[in-house]
């Protein structure tokens, strides 16, 4: 846990941001129903019946310093998806940053080994290089400030 609040107690860093990452499956649903809607005098109604249309995760990527977050939802949440994600995180969201100190929950997908599952060993080694990766203790996800921005 300290090591956790100790990176938030950097002072602000263009160069070396700090950014938390989280992630959540999420049911896709639509009405049954088309609701009636609000007319003068008349509130909006939806019939609590709904129709699932599967799940996809959510992953929220957040530098609380610099007010900046990215959402974005991908069918899973595998080491693969998590490893492209690192990589957009790097050379699109940060292609300037000398490196990304990046907060996140200990999840086995959250390792740079997925980073050379998904890519060749001289790119997965370059963009690791760029990573300092402090994990949020078990049961402490709750210091993960992207915890708090990803129902926002």
């Amino acid at each position: 846990m300290e090591d956790v609040l100790d990176v938030y107690a950097r002072p602000h860093d263009p160069e070396v941001p700090v950014v938390c990452m989280d992630e959540k499956p999420y049911q896709l649903l639509a009405h049954a129903r088309d609701p009636i809607p609000a007319a003068p005098g008349s509130d909006r109604k939806e019939d609590s019946e709904y129709v699932r249309h599967g799940t996809c995760s959510i992953f929220v990527w957040v530098e609380p310093l610099a007010g900046r977050r990215r959402v974005v939802a991908r069918r899973q949440r595998t080491r693969i998806d998590w490893a492209h994600e690192v990589e957009h995180l790097l050379t699109i969201d940060y292609p300037d940053a000398e490196r990304i100190v990046l907060v996140m929950d200990n999840l086995n997908t959250h390792t740079t080994g997925s980073l050379y599952e998904a890519f060749d060993p001289a790119k997965a080694h370059a963009l690791a290089a760029r990573l300092e990766i402090h994990h949020t203790p078990k049961h402490g996800s709750w210091l993960n400030i992207a915890v708090r921005h990803d129902a926002a």
